[in-house]
């Protein structure tokens, strides 16, 4: 039996936009079903080396949740290449400045590390509010429980 493999104008043809509110959602949980959303794992015709996934919008990012002591413990570290360059930033004030972040380094963190997870990453639409810019696509409501 041959292993079936989508053609790209199947892939784009099934590709859909999905909306989610990100209000009371736990942070991690949330990021692994959309990360397994924009890879296509929720697809019939899933393959690891093609990007089958869909469009997902998020928001109400600053509503997120987390548990334990992350909001106070947890930090974000980035580097600018100079010696003493290195910044870290505590959960808390990344909440306050740029909550759409937080997701989107979740989320990015899950996908592959390869120019394909790279690709896969362009499908996401994080924002700190209720409102988005992506009405057109008529984005289908998903609820993650």
């Amino acid at each position: 039996m041959k292993t079936y493999i989508a053609k790209q104008a199947e892939i784009e043809a099934a590709r859909r936009w999905y909306v989610v509110d990100a209000d009371n959602l736990v942070l991690g949980r949330m990021a692994s079903k959309i990360a397994s959303i924009l890879r296509g794992k929720n697809k019939p015709f899933f393959s690891p080396h093609q990007d089958t996934g869909d469009f997902v919008v998020v928001v109400n990012a600053e509503k997120i949740a987390v548990t334990g002591n992350k909001l106070r413990l947890k930090t974000y570290f980035r580097h600018s290449g100079y010696p003493g360059g290195e910044k870290i930033i505590p959960m808390q004030r990344m909440m306050q400045k740029h909550p759409e972040r937080i997701i989107e380094l979740a989320v990015k963190r899950m996908l592959p590390k390869n120019a394909l997870g790279r690709r896969m990453f362009k499908k996401l639409k994080v924002y700190a509010g209720p409102q988005h810019p992506h009405k057109a696509q008529n984005p289908e409501p998903l609820k993650l429980n």
